[in-house]
């Protein structure tokens, strides 16, 4: 049985580049300055040159937190007029066009062979779920588990409960990458969405985010899940590439 193949690429903070066999999905691209001089995929930032593919290409925004968004990948359809975008439907607040597909949690959508579901968020937005030549990617915006230690004993058991509850309603559904915030913001407390994910949903490989320039974290994540049978990536630096099969 032939190998069903993604290259991933991290694009800094929340924002992923992920290639298949047939399509391109990026996620969440907020920052268009690169890391280095030379403006460059490596770099963290996507040029013109790289939309000049036969390949569909497909950007998710899970919401407008200027994290997450950058009106820049609209100049993008200037380089490939066919690139189709998935937007959260709060950012219909700040554009609105007709050939943009907005999207609100608990909705389906189908362009050609690719799948979406959306999921809710304890923040802003929504969570994506994208079936893709054979592959089913996760990704989860601002789904956390925010245990701020300046929360009352109240809101940090609400906190709790939403983003279990979310969680809970995409137990039954296979998810071959997972992307989940490992935000050290959280302090001690970083760990609890990644680990509670891993447990309840299982995906093959996941994938640490909004952690900023603070990589140190991915590593004391990968620790959390030593004994799980779920894999993950330990990143070091913005222009990453990681490699999925199955």
């Amino acid at each position: 049985m032939q190998n069903i193949n993604c290259n991933i690429v991290h694009l800094g903070h929340s924002s992923f580049l992920v290639e298949t066999k047939n399509n391109i999905l990026i996620f969440d691209y907020f920052n268009d300055t690169p890391v280095l001089s030379e403006r460059s995929i490596e770099n963290g930032v996507l040029s013109p040159e790289d939309f000049k593919t036969d390949k569909d290409i497909f950007v998710f925004i899970t919401h407008s937190h200027s994290d997450h968004y950058n009106p820049v990948i609209f100049q993008w359809e200037n380089a490939n007029p066919n690139i189709k975008y998935i937007l959260s439907s709060d950012v219909k607040e700040e554009i609105e066009e007709d050939h943009f597909y907005y999207m609100s949690p608990y909705e389906t959508l189908q362009i050609k062979d690719v799948n979406i579901k959306t999921y809710g968020s304890t923040d802003k937005g929504v969570s994506f779920l994208v079936n893709v030549d054979s592959i089913d990617i996760f990704h989860a915006g601002d789904l956390n588990w925010w245990h701020w230690k300046e929360f009352t004993e109240q809101e940090l058991k609400r906190e709790e409960e939403d983003f279990k509850r979310e969680v809970d309603n995409i137990i039954g559904n296979n998810v071959d990458v997972a992307f989940i915030p490992v935000d050290p913001r959280l302090e001690e407390f970083y760990h609890l969405a990644g680990v509670y994910f891993a447990e309840k949903i299982n995906p093959k490989l996941l994938v640490p985010m909004h952690f900023r320039d603070n990589f140190y974290i991915c590593k004391n994540f990968a620790k959390q899940l030593t004994n799980s049978s779920v894999k993950v990536v330990e990143l070091t630096h913005v222009g990453q590439r990681i490699g999925f099969s199955k």
